[in-house]
């Protein structure tokens, strides 16, 4: 393998695990704040992606426009879909019913997919689609570097939400402990709603960002929600640091195998270090006091 090729090789995983480390900390919010695994959280990626594809389709602007659309809305969903649904999941099964709810909405979304713009696969073609720069001499697509610098920027802002605002403490502090943060007077069940709410905003942007690069079609979730759970285990169950400590390790990891291994097989690297998390580390390798500082 040449030095260009590696570099390449790298820079391409860092940009694919910064989409990565985006979604995985929307993941990462729902368990933290109310113990549940959102098995839709792929599908409503699919689906923000299917929403910027017919935005520019329809308008002929630019798909990052149709983020004020679907921002709000899928804040709106996640938490309408916290309150009216999993909030009234009783507290002994929440975990494993949370499992079967939300892969009912995961169908649900795909075959609604299908249903209004059929299995036929879509790619939105900009102006700059085919265009690429030169880093270190290695070429690297502008589409992945501006989906690169929204997953940044969202993630930013996410930390500076959380670490700067009273909104942050308190929801920090419903992650951390439940228990504890009603003790001190949180209304956890509303944050627990602003926290679904958050979670699906991530996805809103990270279906954005892929369908900036990536041809969408409605099965399309399920080739996410491997590597996304992979991601959050071995970061650490609630810890937002590790999960993206983790995503960007494993983006990179991803990338150089595709060299000798190819686009499918690369991607075992996720379930092959899950199978090693789980038996060495059960908790995480990134979780503990890492989870305290964001």
């Amino acid at each position: 393998m040449s030095a260009a090729l590696l570099l390449q090789s790298v820079i391409l995983g860092l940009l694919l695990g910064g989409l990565y480390a985006l979604l995985a900390a929307g993941l990462t919010l729902y368990f933290g704040v109310m113990r549940v695994v959102m098995i839709a959280h792929s599908a409503f990626l699919i689906l923000a992606a299917y929403l910027a594809w017919f935005f520019t389709t329809r308008t002929g602007l630019d798909p990052l426009f149709s983020l004020f659309i679907t921002v709000p809305l899928f804040f709106a969903a996640g938490y309408g879909m916290q309150r009216a649904l999993l909030s009234r999941l009783r507290p002994a099964t929440l975990t494993m019913m949370s499992v079967l709810l939300t892969f009912a909405i995961a169908l649900a979304i795909e075959g609604g997919l299908g249903y209004v713009f059929s299995g036929t696969q879509r790619r939105i073609q900009l102006d700059y689609s085919g265009a690429s720069l030169e880093l270190w001499g290695a070429r690297i697509a502008v589409v992945k570097l501006i989906a690169f610098g929204l997953a940044a920027v969202s993630l930013l802002a996410l930390f500076l939400l959380l670490k700067k605002t009273r909104f942050g403490q308190a929801l920090r502090a419903t992650i951390q402990h439940r228990e504890a943060a009603q003790l001190l007077g949180i209304d956890t069940d509303r944050i627990a709603g602003f926290g679904f709410g958050l979670g699906l905003a991530t996805a809103a942007v990270g279906g954005t960002a892929l369908a900036l690069d990536a041809t969408i079609y409605p099965s399309l979730h399920w080739h996410w929600i491997g590597p996304l759970m992979a991601i959050i285990v071995i970061g650490g169950l609630g810890s937002i640091p590790g999960a993206a400590i983790a995503a960007m390790l494993l983006g990179v990891t991803q990338s150089l195998l595709q060299i000798p291994m190819g686009t499918t097989w690369a991607q075992t690297i996720f379930y092959l270090a899950l199978f090693a998390t789980l038996m060495v580390r059960p908790q995480g390798f990134f979780g503990g006091r890492l989870a305290q500082r964001f």
